[in-house]
Parts: C-alpha cells; structure tokens; sequence
C-alpha cells in the first residue's frame, strides 16, 4: 500500500474535490486502510462515508463470488472489448475515470455505521479469499483470475477511499516529515 501525505485536486463536473494519491495492491492491504481511517478518524471530501466505501466495495465483492445480474452483464457485454482495454489499465493505474453512475445495487444507504461496516468487509474479504469456487466474470471488464480480482477490488476501493483523508495529527506529521528525511537522506 502506498499513500503520500500530499494532497491534490481532482477536478470534477460538478465541484472541486480534495483527494488523495492512493495505491492499494489488494484487498488485505484495502482493509488495512480502512482499519487506519477508522482508528485517526477522517475529513469526507466525497459524496460517501467509510461506511458506505466499505458497504459499496463489499457488495461488488459478493457480487463477484455470487453472480452479477443478468441485465449488468447483457448491457456489459458489447461494450466488454473496449472497456477492458481502456478503462481497465487506467482503474488499476490509480487513474479511475470519474463519473460514472454507480448501479442503484450497489448505492449504499446514508444512515451506516462505519466500525459495523468494516467488520462486514473483512468478513467478505476473508471469504473471497478463503473461496476455492469460481468467481464470476465482471460485466464490463469479463473473466480474470483470482489474483486480478483481488488487484481490481484493490484498486476500485482506493478510488472511493482517496476520497478520505485520514485527520492530521502532530504525530502523523512528525511520521510524514520523518520519512520525507530519511527517503532524502538514502538518495545521498
């Protein structure tokens, strides 16, 4: 996993938002992250809590491990070619196309709770990747292996989760600033 202390500006339709540079390799290290938000607390700059990220990537999970609906994937289909051969590269570059409305499935309802939410994903992260059954091949980006899905949840959580920014602390300051030096002082 890997996260920068800076901050920069994503530029959408409808306003400016804050978001932060965040690469997440797989869903162990997606958990983690959102086991750190939860614990230092987090300033939203999003449309979505920590609650609702982990709600939403959740049920695109199971939907993986249990099917996606027959409509998603008719509509998926002709567009499949052109989606895994652009749109693919650039979600799992950390360079997700924004935008994109989001199936009324998997719009997670205002009122959750972020800890109950994360024990939630956890469960289901442990079973995707305790499951030995075959997982479901995704509307828009078709069959991947194992490992892929786990990099794509990965790197569809990081971009809900950069919309997150964990609440700055002196330690975490003291932390940042400590790591700027010593990467400065191995380039010597």
């Amino acid at each position: 996993m890997r996260a920068r202390c800076e901050q920069h500006t994503g530029e959408s339709k409808r306003r400016s938002t804050m978001r932060r540079e965040l690469k997440l390799d797989n869903l162990d290290d997606t958990v983690a992250e959102c086991r750190r938000l939860l614990e230092t607390g987090y300033l939203r700059n999003g449309n979505w809590s920590l609650a609702q990220i982990c709600n939403h990537i959740r049920l695109t999970i199971e939907a993986n491990m249990q099917g996606y609906p027959m409509w998603m994937t008719a509509l998926g289909l002709p567009m499949r070619p052109l989606l895994r051969h652009f749109a693919l590269p650039r979600l799992l570059a950390g360079n997700s196309i924004q935008g994109v409305r989001t199936a009324s499935m998997f719009v997670p309802s205002a009122n959750l709770d972020d800890a109950a939410e994360l024990v939630e994903l956890e469960n289901c992260v442990r079973e995707f990747q305790q499951s030995t059954r075959p997982l479901h091949a995704h509307p828009g980006f078709g069959r991947m292996s194992r490992e892929e899905f786990n990099q794509f949840h990965a790197a569809h959580a990081a971009h809900h989760l950069s919309f997150l920014s964990p609440r700055v602390t002196l330690d975490s300051i003291d932390r940042c600033a400590a790591s700027a030096l010593s990467d400065g002082e191995a380039q010597k």
